[in-house]
């Protein structure tokens, strides 16, 4: 049987978010970086994962490579297709949500599918089309700073109203609490109203669960990680998989450990200070590179004797406030290009000198990183936080790697995923 499940996502991060949530599920799944240019062997494989660095690139670029994705998957014989993208729905008025989401349903010819950035384990919920993390709505957070995909607005409708063309409906928290038939007819009646996607309210992993139900026939689904907790039970029910326990076994992977991250969120610079107050760490800022052609060097030559006696940091992570001086010093996209470039170098070297484990935190970071290293496919194996698993290098040499979102993960996640990465 070839896999059951295709999956593109947006991002590197992303995409092991949704990993992680299939695994524990009992699909075996793998996860390919960037749109795969070859065959690969897919026996007792039940998911597949493309992740591409498609969240913020021109919109017309996104699709082009989702497009491709989408080619590869339906060639290794895939039934159902997921679009994922992050729970905090990251993204601007032009894309690239809405005009992904909509070439896929063109390529596909569905008529009609969801949007569900819902993951209510991380505190993201849906609650009349509005999306709320923890207590607050997105645009009362952190986000609406965020430096690529501000996120001012917490009405999910609207967001997407601006990115596509098509009729953008709502399915209320009562409906879904209604039950899978219910959510059919639902449905039914969007669809028939010219409505092509729906933004559908989840609070609960119950309310998940119930979706992920009433999905089981659609060919495109598009959301979080969250709204794939439903998926692998319809596949048991209809004989198509047979669900692993032991689908997040991976065999261990020894050697020196070096820790990344260029993410700004608070989660993740609530971990840096967590984990520098008993490790060596050494920070990188884009303006230093871009005056001093010897810093990455520089970072590199600090880490290398201190990586041998245990784990290192090197994290260009910032606050808001660093992030707008290095954005108006350089622009925005040097800044990020910088940072980028720099983990990659550093990444590569180390990794040459013998690192076989990594951490690394923030969507862009990581795909530098897994770019540099020529990294094309991962086996996803044990949970260390919500939404972030322990994964392998599926070629040699064997790498150990956590790709973390930046804003998922407890203050101490560095130090869990030290014990728990394979």
């Amino acid at each position: 049987m070839p896999p059951i499940l295709g999956c593109i996502a947006d991002d590197f991060t992303g995409a092991t978010d949704l990993a992680n949530m299939l695994v524990r599920g009992g699909l075996r799944t793998i996860q390919l970086l960037g749109v795969p240019e070859e065959d690969y062997s897919l026996t007792n494989i039940d998911a597949v994962i493309i992740a591409l660095k498609s969240r913020t690139i021109q919109p017309s670029e996104a699709i082009l490579q989702s497009l491709k994705s989408l080619k590869w998957l339906r060639k290794a014989g895939t039934q159902q297709f997921f679009f994922k993208y992050c729970s905090t729905f990251d993204s601007t008025d032009k894309g690239n949500i809405g005009p992904v989401t909509e070439a896929l349903m063109a390529e596909l010819d569905v008529k009609f599918t969801i949007a569900n950035p819902a993951f209510p384990e991380t505190g993201r919920t849906v609650f009349k089309g509005h999306l709320f993390v923890g207590d607050s709505l997105l645009s009362d957070t952190h986000m609406n700073k965020h430096p690529l995909t501000p996120m001012t607005e917490s009405n999910l409708v609207t967001i997407l109203e601006k990115q596509t063309q098509g009729n953008i409906g709502l399915i209320q928290h009562n409906e879904v609490e209604a039950g899978p038939t219910a959510l059919k007819n639902s449905f039914k009646k969007l669809t028939k109203s010219g409505f092509s996607i729906a933004i559908t309210d989840s609070i609960t992993d119950k309310h998940l669960h119930m979706l992920g139900e009433a999905l089981a026939d659609f060919k495109l689904i598009t959301g979080g990680s969250g709204i794939a907790i439903g998926l692998p039970e319809n596949y048991r029910k209809s004989g198509l998989v047979n669900l692993s326990q032991n689908a997040s076994k991976l065999e261990p992977v020894k050697g020196p450990c070096l820790i990344l991250s260029g993410s700004c969120s608070q989660a993740t610079l609530n971990q840096i200070a967590e984990f520098s107050r008993d490790h060596p760490s050494f920070k990188l800022n884009p303006i230093d590179i871009d005056l001093n052609p010897n810093a990455v060097k520089e970072a590199i030559s600090w880490a290398q004797p201190r990586i041998k006696k245990g784990p290192v940091l090197i994290y260009a992570s910032a606050s808001s406030d660093e992030v707008k001086l290095a954005q108006k010093t350089l622009g925005a996209d040097k800044a990020g290009s910088l940072i980028e470039n720099a983990m990659g170098s550093i990444a590569k070297t180390l990794v040459d000198d013998g690192v076989r484990r990594l951490v690394v935190a923030g969507g862009e970071t990581a795909g530098a990183v897994v770019g540099a290293l020529k990294i094309k496919s991962l086996q996803i194996g044990e949970q260390i936080d919500p939404g972030v698993p322990g994964t392998i290098t599926i070629q040699e040499p064997k790498i150990a790697l956590a790709l973390k979102s930046g804003n998922f993960g407890t203050k101490d996640f560095f130090q869990k995923a030290l014990k728990i990465m394979p």
